[in-house]
């Protein structure tokens, strides 16, 4: 028989010691599922996803590969069996039913006739509820708003591992919000980023705003009891980014790459991403049955609702002729990589100098402009630029997908300089300026 069930390793649980738990994932629906912990844990890396199993150059401090292997599969006969248990008794809930009684020393063959479903009861672990919320919402959000559920998981459970104490929901007192803001600070270090230590405060505003939602979630269904989340209030400062003029999309347009077809296919879609306004996840899909009649139609991942972009010269040839045959699958990061070294190459290299608060410090960084390019500069780029040429604000929101002015606002990035240069601009087209050249 064919099971719902597979082994999995990923890297998005990785603990302290740079391991990640082997789990037995087991889906009976799309929204009722759960993970086996077989208590076996590996780098990440050396989890072949294609294959299920752990690959031959496995460390040996990790254990004997073989010996692993064979004990993940027995597991998995295990699991297996007590899923056909569960469905030859005909039990209400086999997930609830295949949870409830597997452990990785469990020897079914001898405890087959004393299997009993679990009584129905409300499992509390915030791990698993929390992975509930998020299995609820995968239907109707983003992949990106996705991984940033998964996100405050991880500083949730960063947090136990810094206490050494497990979250409950009878956890979350003052004490709890002050000590959790405090760790995600000064404290929380970053898997992706293993050299930086503390997270912005607009990151740890998102965290308390995500779980502030989870625990309403939880309290709606009656899941648990409400209580009073007033103290835990969201934070957030003016986020520090840079754009990039019409000129300097010109000049990274202009670069001879065709030495190089990795950097010019990065670069293509960096550019196209300037005359789109679109986010990363939506300029990067963009397929041949998105364009009509020189217009991009494109439903927003993010929003969840359409946008019709007319499609400059630029970006139609990008699309036509650059990707006549499809935009090549590229991550994020490895986007946000190449790109700044495209930036570089443009000859992008003023100094810019940004600063963020970490508790009651001032943080500043100084870097050369490409270093400060990311995907999200497309998006910060195209919103600046049709400001600042007078298109109104109501036609760009069209465009970016922006459903308020106070977001739409925070995309503005514009130098004191350029805010002067365009009153003077609007000044004497009514004729209140005088003459330049004449002395006052």
């Amino acid at each position: 028989m064919l099971l719902p069930i597979r082994p999995i390793c990923t890297a998005s649980k990785i603990r302290k010691n740079g391991t990640s738990l082997i789990f037995l994932q087991y889906c009976h629906s799309a929204g009722n599922k759960t993970l086996l912990n077989t208590e076996i844990s590996i780098p990440p890396n050396y989890w072949n996803k294609r294959r299920c199993c752990i690959n031959e150059d496995l460390p040996p401090e990790y254990g004997k590969v073989a010996e692993l292997n064979k004990e993940v599969q027995r597991q998995l006969r295990v699991a297996e069996d007590l899923i056909s248990v569960a469905i030859e008794k005909g039990t209400k809930d086999p997930v609830a039913f295949v949870k409830g009684l597997y452990y990785p020393k469990l020897n079914l063959p001898n405890a087959k006739n004393n299997l009993k479903e679990p009584e129905p009861s409300v499992n509390l672990d915030f791990a698993y509820q929390f992975y509930q919320y998020i299995e609820s919402k995968r239907r109707k959000i983003s992949k990106a708003t996705l991984n940033v559920y998964s996100e405050v998981l991880r500083h949730i459970q960063a947090f136990e591992g810094h206490t050494k104490t497990k979250v409950n929901f009878e956890s979350f007192t003052h004490d709890f919000y002050d000590g959790f803001v405090d760790f995600l600070t000064y404290d929380y270090t970053s898997y992706r980023f293993k050299n930086s230590q503390g997270l912005k405060v607009n990151t740890i505003g998102k965290t308390i705003k995500h779980l502030r939602s989870f625990l309403k979630d939880r309290m709606s269904r009656k899941i648990i009891a409400e209580f009073d989340l007033s103290m835990f209030k969201t934070m957030e400062e003016p986020a520090d980014a840079i754009y990039l003029n019409t000129q300097e999309i010109q000049a990274i347009y202009n670069l001879d790459l065709s030495n190089d077809h990795y950097l010019e296919q990065h670069r293509d879609l960096f550019v196209l991403g300037c005359y789109t306004g679109l986010r990363f996840s939506d300029f990067s899909i963009i397929s041949k049955e998105d364009v009509r009649n020189g217009m991009l139609h494109k439903k927003q991942e993010k929003s969840n609702h359409w946008v019709i972009i007319p499609l400059r010269t630029t970006a139609r040839s990008i699309l036509e002729e650059k990707f006549k045959d499809g935009i090549p699958q590229v991550s994020n990061s490895e986007f946000n990589g190449t790109i700044k070294q495209i930036g570089k190459l443009a000859g992008l290299n003023s100094t810019i100098k940004f600063s963020h608060k970490q508790g009651n410090r001032k943080i500043v960084t100084t870097k050369p402009k490409h270093n400060w390019i990311t995907s999200h500069t497309c998006r910060r780029s195209f919103c600046t630029n049709e400001f600042l040429a007078g298109t109104p604000v109501e036609l760009i929101m069209k465009i970016s997908g922006h459903k308020s002015l106070k977001d739409f606002y925070k995309y503005i990035k514009i130098s004191p300089e350029e805010a002067a240069g365009k009153i003077r601009e609007i000044w004497s087209n009514r004729g209140e300026l005088q003459s330049t050249n004449q002395s006052i």
